[in-house]
């Protein structure tokens, strides 16, 4: 087994404590499921948002979790480039896994899909 990023991003529509936490929950989770992870497979998961989310810190939503109490989970401020896609949560999931890097399932839900096209258009073709 080698350890894998897989990388994921979701938009809100609001700079909310509820809506953050369950878009970035949607986002983990889906991470998760694609990938065919367990808690003991995560090594730790970095999250970044945009500038404009100040309300809460996604990682509240992770760390609320009991089965991923223990995984280090951070955040830090998406760098605030002009023209940036606003309220945007990214993710980068550090995991144990069988899978090739081609094999990695990332993910991009909503708006964010727009980010990476070439993995989401991969995707529906395969």
């Amino acid at each position: 087994m080698m350890v894998r990023g897989i990388r994921g991003a979701i938009t809100v529509d609001h700079d909310e404590k509820d809506e953050i936490k369950s878009a970035t929950l949607n986002l983990f989770q889906a991470i998760l499921v694609q990938n065919q992870l367990s808690p003991s497979d995560i090594s730790c998961v970095f999250i970044t948002a945009t500038p404009d989310i100040s309300s809460v810190f996604p990682a509240e939503a992770i760390r609320e979790i009991e089965d991923f109490r223990y995984v280090p989970v951070l955040c830090a401020q998406e760098i605030d480039v002009k023209g940036a896609m606003p309220r945007c949560v990214r993710m980068l999931v550090l995991a144990m896994t069988r899978c090739e890097p081609r094999e990695i399932k990332h993910v991009y839900l909503r708006g964010a899909q727009r980010l990476r096209q070439d993995l989401c258009e991969e995707r529906k073709t395969q």
